[in-house]
């Protein structure tokens, strides 16, 4: 189900960062009370092979998504530990050193499970043991959500693992939500910013199809 026009989860989580800190982000509150658009990405594993590179790519857009008044946040099922370790392994050696935002750590699973992204392929209960056994890595796809200002969910997108993403995609996305929200109108087919958007009728539409 999706999440689009829909507030996001207002739930604590644990985080780490690049300093050792262990402490709580709740993704829906750093929206609303800074004012500021969320770019929240989920990646399956620390210390895989994707993932990394997904990692440093954020990070070297960190300042262009500052300039739209964005907050990164990453986001896998990894401790808080393991992060600190990832974030203290050296990039030339697969890790994450130099990554700054912070990085959820949801081991309980509590949000991912709320946002239905893990991977579990199937779910069976064990009547002998009274438990349930789970088929699949039991981790997160790589999910990104961008959240407004009022902490709505304004993007939603999910890759399978081996699939990584285009960060320029996702400052796109932030402009093109930022267009809406300033100008009032609305973004065709491969917008980016600079280019002309339209209004919201049949008549803003004719217009745009004539001059293209």
């Amino acid at each position: 189900m999706t999440l689009v026009g829909k507030k996001f989860p207002d739930l604590n989580v644990d985080a780490m960062n690049e300093m050792g800190d262990t402490f709580k982000v709740n993704v829906f509150e750093e929206a609303k009370n800074n004012n500021k658009k969320v770019l929240l990405f989920w990646y399956p594993k620390d210390f895989t092979f994707v993932c990394p590179t997904e990692l440093h790519a954020f990070q070297g857009a960190m300042a262009e998504f500052e300039k739209r008044n964005t907050i990164v946040i990453g986001a896998s099922c990894d401790t808080p530990e393991v992060h600190f370790a990832w974030l203290n392994t050296p990039k030339d050696n697969g890790g994450i050193e130099g990554v700054t935002y912070p990085i959820l750590a949801d081991s309980n699973r509590n949000l991912s499970s709320i946002l239905g992204i893990l991977d579990i392929t199937n779910e069976t209960y064990d009547e002998a043991t009274g438990t349930v056994q789970v088929e699949g890595d039991n981790v997160t796809y790589r999910a990104t959500y961008v959240i407004d200002e009022d902490g709505v969910v304004q993007h939603e997108s999910i890759n399978n693992m081996p699939i990584g993403r285009n960060v320029n995609e996702y400052l796109r996305i932030v402009d093109a939500l930022t267009h809406v929200q300033e100008k009032g109108e609305v973004c065709p087919a491969n917008w980016e910013e600079g280019k002309e958007a339209m209004q919201a009728n049949a008549k803003g539409t004719a217009e745009y199809l004539a001059s293209h």
